[in-house]
Protein backbone atom coordinates (compact mmCIF):
# COMPACT_ATOMS: atom_id res chain seq x y z
CA UNK A 1 0.00 0.00 0.00
CA UNK A 2 1.10 3.27 -0.95
CA UNK A 3 2.59 5.75 1.92
CA UNK A 4 1.25 8.52 0.39
CA UNK A 5 -2.65 8.78 0.68
CA UNK A 6 -5.05 11.63 -0.95
CA UNK A 7 -8.29 12.83 -0.03
CA UNK A 8 -10.54 13.00 -2.73
CA UNK A 9 -14.25 13.98 -3.40
CA UNK A 10 -16.36 13.39 -6.28
CA UNK A 11 -17.71 16.92 -8.15
CA UNK A 12 -21.72 16.74 -7.32
CA UNK A 13 -24.42 17.83 -9.27
CA UNK A 14 -24.79 20.98 -8.40
CA UNK A 15 -20.93 22.25 -9.43
CA UNK A 16 -21.94 24.83 -12.13
CA UNK A 17 -23.66 26.72 -9.39
CA UNK A 18 -19.99 27.20 -7.58
CA UNK A 19 -18.54 30.21 -6.08
CA UNK A 20 -16.34 32.60 -8.41
CA UNK A 21 -15.08 35.55 -6.90
CA UNK A 22 -12.50 36.86 -8.99
CA UNK A 23 -13.05 36.00 -13.12
CA UNK A 24 -16.63 35.78 -14.64
CA UNK A 25 -19.26 33.48 -14.75
CA UNK A 26 -19.34 30.84 -17.81
CA UNK A 27 -21.08 27.77 -18.16
CA UNK A 28 -19.70 24.53 -16.59
CA UNK A 29 -20.10 21.28 -18.32
CA UNK A 30 -20.46 19.00 -15.62
CA UNK A 31 -20.30 15.63 -18.07
CA UNK A 32 -16.61 17.07 -18.72
CA UNK A 33 -15.85 17.85 -15.55
CA UNK A 34 -16.57 14.37 -13.92
CA UNK A 35 -14.15 12.74 -16.75
CA UNK A 36 -11.27 14.85 -15.66
CA UNK A 37 -11.67 14.59 -12.02
CA UNK A 38 -11.08 10.96 -12.81
CA UNK A 39 -8.31 11.73 -15.03
CA UNK A 40 -7.16 13.98 -12.23
CA UNK A 41 -7.35 10.99 -9.95
CA UNK A 42 -5.92 8.30 -12.50
CA UNK A 43 -2.46 10.89 -12.74
CA UNK A 44 -2.34 10.19 -8.77
CA UNK A 45 -3.10 6.44 -9.03
CA UNK A 46 -0.03 6.31 -12.04
CA UNK A 47 2.40 8.03 -9.64
CA UNK A 48 2.26 5.89 -6.38
CA UNK A 49 -0.82 7.62 -4.25
CA UNK A 50 -3.74 6.25 -2.78
CA UNK A 51 -7.21 7.93 -2.64
CA UNK A 52 -9.38 8.43 -0.51
CA UNK A 53 -12.81 9.36 -1.28
CA UNK A 54 -14.71 11.88 1.12
CA UNK A 55 -18.06 11.42 1.38
CA UNK A 56 -20.28 13.27 -0.93
CA UNK A 57 -21.60 16.52 -0.03
CA UNK A 58 -24.04 17.25 -3.02
CA UNK A 59 -26.01 19.91 -1.67
CA UNK A 60 -22.33 21.61 -1.69
CA UNK A 61 -21.63 22.98 -5.40
CA UNK A 62 -17.94 23.78 -4.42
CA UNK A 63 -17.46 20.33 -2.01
CA UNK A 64 -15.26 18.65 -5.05
CA UNK A 65 -12.23 21.86 -3.90
CA UNK A 66 -11.77 19.52 -0.90
CA UNK A 67 -8.27 21.26 -0.14
CA UNK A 68 -10.14 24.17 1.82
CA UNK A 69 -11.66 21.71 4.23
CA UNK A 70 -8.80 20.72 6.23
CA UNK A 71 -5.33 21.23 6.44
CA UNK A 72 -2.93 18.39 7.88
CA UNK A 73 0.58 19.08 9.05
CA UNK A 74 2.35 16.57 10.88
CA UNK A 75 -0.30 13.83 11.14
CA UNK A 76 -2.74 16.10 12.86
CA UNK A 77 -5.88 17.56 10.78
CA UNK A 78 -7.15 21.18 11.28
CA UNK A 79 -10.96 21.32 10.51
CA UNK A 80 -11.22 24.66 8.46
CA UNK A 81 -13.99 27.33 8.72
CA UNK A 82 -15.05 28.92 5.48
CA UNK A 83 -15.25 32.83 5.11
CA UNK A 84 -17.78 31.46 2.90
CA UNK A 85 -20.54 30.15 4.80
CA UNK A 86 -22.37 28.14 1.88
CA UNK A 87 -19.41 25.95 2.43
CA UNK A 88 -19.13 25.30 5.70
CA UNK A 89 -20.95 22.04 5.59
CA UNK A 90 -18.29 20.86 3.62
CA UNK A 91 -16.23 20.08 6.56
CA UNK A 92 -18.32 17.18 7.81
CA UNK A 93 -17.44 14.67 5.08
CA UNK A 94 -13.48 15.48 5.57
CA UNK A 95 -13.57 15.21 9.71
CA UNK A 96 -15.40 11.91 8.80
CA UNK A 97 -12.50 10.93 6.25
CA UNK A 98 -9.43 11.98 8.30
CA UNK A 99 -11.31 10.27 11.48
CA UNK A 100 -11.64 6.90 9.57
CA UNK A 101 -7.47 7.50 8.78
CA UNK A 102 -6.80 7.78 12.71
CA UNK A 103 -5.40 11.48 12.41
CA UNK A 104 -6.48 13.56 15.53
CA UNK A 105 -8.87 16.59 14.88
CA UNK A 106 -8.37 20.29 15.69
CA UNK A 107 -10.65 22.69 14.58
CA UNK A 108 -11.24 26.41 13.44
CA UNK A 109 -13.66 27.87 15.79
CA UNK A 110 -16.17 30.70 15.52
CA UNK A 111 -15.43 33.98 14.87
CA UNK A 112 -12.00 32.84 13.06
CA UNK A 113 -12.18 31.92 9.24
CA UNK A 114 -9.55 29.65 7.51
CA UNK A 115 -9.73 28.17 3.90
CA UNK A 116 -7.19 25.13 3.27
CA UNK A 117 -6.47 26.71 0.04
CA UNK A 118 -4.87 29.80 1.95
CA UNK A 119 -2.20 27.39 3.71
CA UNK A 120 1.37 26.47 1.92
CA UNK A 121 3.58 24.45 3.65
CA UNK A 122 7.21 24.63 2.41
CA UNK A 123 9.20 22.08 4.75
CA UNK A 124 8.34 23.66 8.73
CA UNK A 125 6.96 26.45 7.45
CA UNK A 126 3.63 27.28 6.66
CA UNK A 127 2.40 30.52 5.05
CA UNK A 128 -0.99 31.45 5.84
CA UNK A 129 -2.91 33.34 3.12
CA UNK A 130 -4.78 36.47 4.90
CA UNK A 131 -7.52 37.64 2.77
CA UNK A 132 -11.10 36.88 2.06
CA UNK A 133 -11.79 33.86 3.14
CA UNK A 134 -9.03 33.42 6.24
CA UNK A 135 -9.21 36.25 8.86
CA UNK A 136 -6.83 37.17 11.49
CA UNK A 137 -8.56 34.71 13.64
CA UNK A 138 -8.14 31.33 11.29
CA UNK A 139 -4.39 32.44 11.20
CA UNK A 140 -4.15 32.79 14.87
CA UNK A 141 -6.05 29.06 15.65
CA UNK A 142 -3.64 27.62 12.94
CA UNK A 143 -0.72 28.89 15.03
CA UNK A 144 -1.77 27.56 17.83
CA UNK A 145 -2.35 24.45 16.21
CA UNK A 146 0.64 23.59 14.19
CA UNK A 147 3.29 25.67 16.56
CA UNK A 148 3.45 23.32 18.84
CA UNK A 149 4.52 20.78 16.95
CA UNK A 150 7.59 22.60 14.82
CA UNK A 151 5.91 24.82 12.61
CA UNK A 152 6.67 28.02 11.75
CA UNK A 153 3.68 30.23 10.40
CA UNK A 154 3.93 33.37 8.45
CA UNK A 155 1.09 35.16 7.17
CA UNK A 156 0.97 36.52 3.83
CA UNK A 157 -1.24 39.39 2.58
CA UNK A 158 -3.54 37.83 -0.25
CA UNK A 159 -5.83 40.70 -2.23
CA UNK A 160 -5.48 39.52 -5.43
CA UNK A 161 -6.55 36.38 -5.48
CA UNK A 162 -9.16 33.87 -3.87
CA UNK A 163 -6.93 32.16 -2.00
CA UNK A 164 -2.80 31.98 -1.72
CA UNK A 165 -2.34 28.80 -3.51
CA UNK A 166 -4.18 30.38 -6.46
CA UNK A 167 -1.08 32.56 -6.86
CA UNK A 168 1.80 30.36 -5.43
CA UNK A 169 3.13 26.91 -4.48
CA UNK A 170 6.40 25.41 -3.94
CA UNK A 171 8.85 23.20 -6.17
CA UNK A 172 10.71 19.74 -4.07
CA UNK A 173 13.69 22.25 -3.14
CA UNK A 174 11.24 24.74 -1.22
CA UNK A 175 11.88 27.59 -4.17
CA UNK A 176 8.08 29.50 -4.06
CA UNK A 177 6.68 29.61 -7.57
CA UNK A 178 4.08 32.46 -8.43
CA UNK A 179 2.28 34.42 -11.63
CA UNK A 180 4.15 37.43 -10.78
CA UNK A 181 0.78 39.93 -11.31
CA UNK A 182 -0.93 37.94 -8.80
CA UNK A 183 1.04 38.14 -6.07
CA UNK A 184 1.48 40.67 -3.40
CA UNK A 185 4.64 40.62 -2.19
CA UNK A 186 7.37 37.40 -3.77
CA UNK A 187 9.80 39.04 -1.16
CA UNK A 188 7.61 36.95 1.70
CA UNK A 189 9.62 33.90 -0.18
CA UNK A 190 13.41 33.03 0.65
CA UNK A 191 13.28 31.80 -2.88
CA UNK A 192 10.69 33.17 -5.27
CA UNK A 193 10.86 31.85 -9.28
CA UNK A 194 8.37 33.87 -11.34
CA UNK A 195 6.30 31.70 -13.92
CA UNK A 196 5.01 32.99 -17.49
CA UNK A 197 1.49 31.65 -17.17
CA UNK A 198 -1.29 31.85 -14.34
CA UNK A 199 -1.88 27.90 -13.96
CA UNK A 200 1.60 27.68 -13.98
CA UNK A 201 1.73 28.64 -10.38
CA UNK A 202 0.25 25.87 -9.33
CA UNK A 203 1.74 22.43 -8.97
CA UNK A 204 1.30 19.19 -6.71
CA UNK A 205 4.69 17.63 -5.85
CA UNK A 206 4.35 13.88 -6.90
CA UNK A 207 7.35 12.45 -5.72
CA UNK A 208 10.49 11.81 -7.88
CA UNK A 209 10.70 15.35 -9.19
CA UNK A 210 7.56 15.01 -10.77
CA UNK A 211 4.88 17.73 -10.81
CA UNK A 212 1.25 17.64 -11.21
CA UNK A 213 -0.20 20.62 -13.18
CA UNK A 214 -3.02 21.80 -15.15
CA UNK A 215 -2.64 21.34 -19.28
CA UNK A 216 -2.86 24.73 -19.23
CA UNK A 217 0.14 25.95 -18.83
CA UNK A 218 2.44 24.41 -21.21
CA UNK A 219 4.94 27.46 -21.42
CA UNK A 220 5.97 26.88 -17.27
CA UNK A 221 6.04 22.74 -18.10
CA UNK A 222 8.89 23.90 -20.76
CA UNK A 223 10.76 25.80 -18.00
CA UNK A 224 10.14 22.89 -15.47
CA UNK A 225 11.48 20.64 -17.61
CA UNK A 226 14.64 22.50 -18.23
CA UNK A 227 15.10 22.80 -14.76
CA UNK A 228 15.54 18.98 -14.53
CA UNK A 229 11.61 18.28 -13.24
CA UNK A 230 9.22 16.22 -14.59
CA UNK A 231 5.75 17.62 -15.13
CA UNK A 232 2.84 15.44 -15.13
CA UNK A 233 -0.07 17.02 -16.94
CA UNK A 234 -3.54 17.61 -16.61
CA UNK A 235 -6.97 18.90 -18.11
CA UNK A 236 -8.63 20.56 -15.57
CA UNK A 237 -10.33 23.30 -17.83
CA UNK A 238 -14.00 23.05 -15.96
CA UNK A 239 -12.38 23.86 -12.54
CA UNK A 240 -10.55 26.58 -13.72
CA UNK A 241 -14.03 27.86 -14.83
CA UNK A 242 -14.63 27.95 -11.14
CA UNK A 243 -11.65 29.21 -9.91
CA UNK A 244 -10.12 25.96 -9.38
CA UNK A 245 -6.32 24.33 -9.49
CA UNK A 246 -4.70 21.35 -8.98
CA UNK A 247 -4.20 21.73 -5.66
CA UNK A 248 -7.29 22.25 -4.28
CA UNK A 249 -8.86 18.94 -5.70
CA UNK A 250 -7.15 16.89 -3.26
CA UNK A 251 -5.57 16.67 0.28
CA UNK A 252 -1.58 14.73 0.28
CA UNK A 253 -1.27 12.83 3.19
CA UNK A 254 2.52 12.29 3.28
CA UNK A 255 3.81 9.30 4.90
CA UNK A 256 1.32 9.95 8.12
CA UNK A 257 2.61 7.20 9.93
CA UNK A 258 6.35 7.22 9.69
Amino acid sequence: MPDNKALVRRPGPRLAEGLVTRVGRTPVDTVLAARQWEGYVAALHAHGWETVEVPAADDCPDAVFVEDAVVVFRGVALLARSGAVSRRPETAGAEAAVTALGLPVERVREPGTLDGGDVLKVGDTVYVGRGGRTDDGGVRQLRSAFEPMGARVVAVPVTKVLHLKSAVTALPDGTVIGYPPLVDDPSVFPRFLPVPEEPGAHVVLLGGGRLLMAASAPRTAELLTDMGYEPVSVDIGEFEKLEGCVTCLSVRLRNLYA
